[in-house]
């Protein structure tokens, strides 16, 4: 199998930072670009009703620039010059967004971890690993363990 871009998809958990450095380590390995990529997803409310629900068209644009400041102090810092990649931050329904990411990059790997959000959120969002591996058109690395 041919490794030449890695999506990695992150949502700052500790699993996330596992297939960050699972995700950084094949892409040095196989001189492949690596994405790292954060979807902002909506803001809903469990209490709203479907008639009552607006979402505003596009999210805050200082939160998407506080992102992007995160991503590259969590991620960006710490990828070596020698490796291609490029950090993303995009808005949207999670597990779609990084299906439509793959797509468009043509993507031979991506890395998630195994579980981010936890008790309500997962339950409200469903498994985002999950539906990434059911749904992307390459192969998808689901990583469990603990950190290095």
């Amino acid at each position: 199998m041919a490794v030449n871009q890695i999506v990695c998809c992150t949502d700052f958990s500790d699993y996330a930072e596992v297939a960050f450095q699972t995700a950084l380590d094949l892409a040095k390995r196989y001189g492949a670009k690596l994405f790292v990529v954060h979807v902002l997803p909506p803001v809903v409310n469990p209490m709203l009703t479907e008639a009552d629900l607006m979402l505003p068209e596009h999210p805050d644009e200082n939160l998407v620039v506080s992102l992007n400041d995160r991503m590259q102090e969590v991620y960006g810092n710490r990828i070596p010059e020698a490796v291609d990649s490029e950090l993303v931050v995009r808005d949207g329904h999670v597990s779609t967004e990084i299906i439509r990411f793959i797509e468009e990059t043509d993507a031979d790997l991506a890395v998630v971890g195994a579980f981010g959000l936890s008790g309500m959120g997962l339950v409200l969002f469903g498994s985002v690993a999950k539906r990434i591996a059911h749904k992307a058109t390459c192969s998808v690395m689901i990583v469990r363990g603990k950190l290095a």
